[in-house]
């Protein structure tokens, strides 16, 4: 079996910076890698694979899984659960199209008292008018 690289810090520090600005998002240690939880859910998990390439992966919508799988590289769909997609990052990776995909991974999973929390600017994703509460789907706690 070949050896999983760490993760590089660089990649550590840009998913750290994006994580902590979602209400009690905390980083644990993973059997590889490193994961942000809220609640019991994994919000993401970032780690190196057996291929030597550094990956993340994520929750998302139905529909945006579909599309992301469908978009192909460097989206895939994950080996286990519905609702998880994985992204390869390397050199171009998108990191502001990754914050939003990791927000929403977030909103999927908080409890509805810190999704609330969330804000997103102007988009269009958000309400008219500015910045309002980020878009989320039912609660599933």
């Amino acid at each position: 079996m070949a050896e999983r690289p760490d993760v590089p810090v660089a990649v550590l520090r840009r998913v750290r910076a994006m994580c902590r600005a979602l209400p009690e998002c905390r980083e644990q240690d993973a059997w590889v890698g490193v994961r942000w939880r809220v609640a019991s859910s994994t919000v993401c998990h970032v780690f190196g694979g057996e291929d030597g390439r550094i990956r993340i992966t994520f929750r998302a919508e139905p529909d945006e899984v579909l599309a992301l799988e469908h978009m192909g590289e460097p989206y895939f769909r994950a080996g286990w659960g519905s609702n998880v997609v994985g992204l390869l990052l390397d050199a171009d990776t998108d990191w502001g199209e990754l914050g939003e995909l990791l927000t929403d991974s977030y909103l999927l999973l908080a409890p509805r008292r810190l999704a609330e929390q969330v804000q997103r600017p102007a988009g269009p994703q958000a309400p008219t008018g500015g910045s309002g509460p980020a878009r989320r789907a039912p609660n599933r706690h």
